[in-house]
């Protein structure tokens, strides 16, 4: 994997991870790797790996069944989907709004193009 300067390389793989999840590639209720596997995979350190889990695990994304290892929350969808609509909210349609603003696009030319670009899907 190719980590993005700007956030948290453990961060990167929550969101990896989290994509995962939404992508069905991990499946509620089941496992995902072991710290040490995902480690491996991903080419760092398991500390990271650690962390990444350990706020997985503070956003009811995972569960640890101890000494079985770490496992998908059935709400887990649920609650990443919840996330990234707020996040969408919070961040992005404000950074996009402005930058509407700042290149003079009025509101009537954006609706347009998101309704030309919903009926083209």
């Amino acid at each position: 994997m190719e980590f993005q300067n700007g956030k948290s390389i453990f961060l990167q793989i929550a969101d990896t991870i989290t994509d995962k999840v939404i992508s069905g590639e991990f499946q509620a209720g089941t496992k995902i790797p072991s710290v040490r596997e995902l480690a491996a995979e991903m080419g760092v350190n398991p500390n990271t790996i650690m962390r990444t889990y350990s706020e997985l695990q503070s956003m009811q994304i995972i569960e640890n069944k101890r000494g079985i290892g770490y496992f998908v929350n059935p709400e887990a969808p649920r609650i990443i989907l919840e996330n990234k609509r707020q996040e969408f909210f919070e961040k992005i349609l404000p950074e996009f709004v402005r930058h509407a603003e700042v290149l003079g696009i009025p509101s009537n030319d954006l609706k347009k193009h998101i309704e030309n670009f919903n009926s083209a899907k």
